[in-house]
């Protein structure tokens, strides 16, 4: 079995579109036999995924899965090798930096080891 990495995309519609779409980018890690075999595995767990619910405030939020959008193989992958990009547009950059590093810091908090 060989290691894959799949990218599955998700529609998150909240209230039947009164707010607006929020869409979730997953990276999975999918053993299988072949790059195609990665592939139908990685759409079958998004399928498994989708599911409509309730929250808190009485919203309707619906998880859609879109589909798999990446399927790259972990072989073919080198020391310090891409493997994902995401440009976030954000208004308040201040707070996004202090985001970033606040979960930063905890990850070295929960290993110290390299703090």
């Amino acid at each position: 079995m060989e290691k894959y990495l799949a990218k599955l995309m998700f529609n998150i519609n909240i209230d039947n579109g009164s707010d607006a779409s929020q869409f979730d980018e997953q990276i999975r890690i999918i053993e299988s036999h072949s790059l195609e075999e990665a592939f139908y595995k990685a759409r079958v767990i998004g399928k498994k995924e989708e599911e409509v619910f309730t929250d808190s405030s009485n919203k309707q939020i619906s998880w859609q899965f879109i589909d798999v959008s990446d399927v790259y193989s972990l072989d073919v992958v080198k020391d310090g090798d891409q493997l994902y990009s995401n440009t976030h547009k954000i208004k308040d950059t201040g707070s996004f930096i202090k985001f970033i590093r606040q979960k930063s810091m905890e990850i070295q908090a929960k290993n110290l080891t390299f703090a």
